[in-house]
């Protein structure tokens, strides 16, 4: 069944989606502070998945979630387990505002690997922005510790690496499988993967942050179910850039419970990154509007 486009209620979802994304990573670096990196991930699949599991029968129904290519699920729920770990583990020293602004690189990198994993071709000009936004990340990775890169800031680095693969796998899995099977699955190998890897250090779970969890996984869950609705109303180029909203966020959050802001590395460091992306999604839209015969050029 199509759905009727309307960009004002993508816009709508879209900035809703990033909120409770906001939110989720929140909590997952409050929880950080009482249970191990890989527990913490096992908890972020698992608090989420019955919530969204709701959503799938109210919807779709059981059978949408039947998955078709198995490999590539496995291979996201993998990758899903190396994003959300490293950036749990990175949590733990870095303020919310500096992790999202190094991670905010991953739109940049889905547009480089694009190319050898599916064959698109990234003109010079892309090129260009593709490497100003990496200089942007090491803007914010520059003061680090004694002046050297830190290792939190790399952590980010390597999740954003595994949400850039993890994404260029979306768009193979939509050919064949619903978005609700990629969803579940996703959570659903993560919880169990990194459950199994989080036993021999698992911590006992305390009453007190049930509460926590639960707002987790609803804000997770809530959050995805906003960004699937967001893309089947508008255009990806459209509405990708609202992502970037996300940092007015975690500041928010930072302040309010870590009482942090960003300092100046990290603000300069965003605007060079979101600049870069913004530009490349320009670029992106002048491809699609150009004539198949044509090419991107100088």
């Amino acid at each position: 069944m199509s759905v009727t486009k309307s960009p004002a209620r993508a816009i709508v979802w879209m900035l809703a989606a990033v909120a409770f994304f906001s939110l989720m990573d929140a909590g997952m670096k409050m929880l950080a502070e009482s249970y191990p990196t890989l527990q913490v991930t096992m908890l972020r699949g698992a608090a989420s998945l019955p919530f969204v599991l709701v959503w799938v029968l109210a919807s779709a129904g059981p059978r949408s979630i039947i998955p078709v290519r198995w490999g590539l699920h496995l291979l996201r729920g993998v990758l899903g387990m190396v994003m959300i770990g490293c950036f749990v583990y990175a949590l733990r020293t870095l303020p919310l505002s500096t992790a999202y602004t190094i991670y905010f690189v991953a739109p940049l990198l889905v547009a480089a690997l694009s190319v050898p994993l599916l064959g698109e071709h990234v003109g010079p000009r892309r090129w260009i922005a593709i490497g100003i936004g990496l200089i942007g990340v090491l803007v914010v990775l520059r003061p680090g510790v004694d002046g050297l890169i830190s290792f939190p800031g790399l952590m980010v680095l390597l999740a954003a690496t595994a949400y850039a693969i993890a994404a260029v796998t979306v768009s193979l899995l939509t050919r064949t499988d619903t978005p609700q099977s990629m969803v579940v699955w996703f959570l659903l190998i993560m919880a169990i993967g990194a459950g199994l890897m989080a036993w021999p250090e698992w911590r006992p779970l305390q009453w007190k942050h049930a509460a926590l969890i639960a707002g987790m996984g609803l804000a997770g869950a809530l959050g995805q179910i906003a960004l699937t609705r967001a893309f089947q109303l508008g255009q990806a180029s459209m509405i990708a850039p609202l992502e970037y909203t996300g940092l007015v966020w975690v500041i928010g959050w930072d302040l309010l419970l870590w009482d942090k802001l960003p300092d100046r590395w990290t603000w300069a460091g965003a605007a060079i990154i979101v600049a870069s992306g913004l530009y490349l999604l320009h670029r992106e839209r002048v491809q699609r509007a150009k004539r198949p015969d044509q090419v991107d050029h100088p």
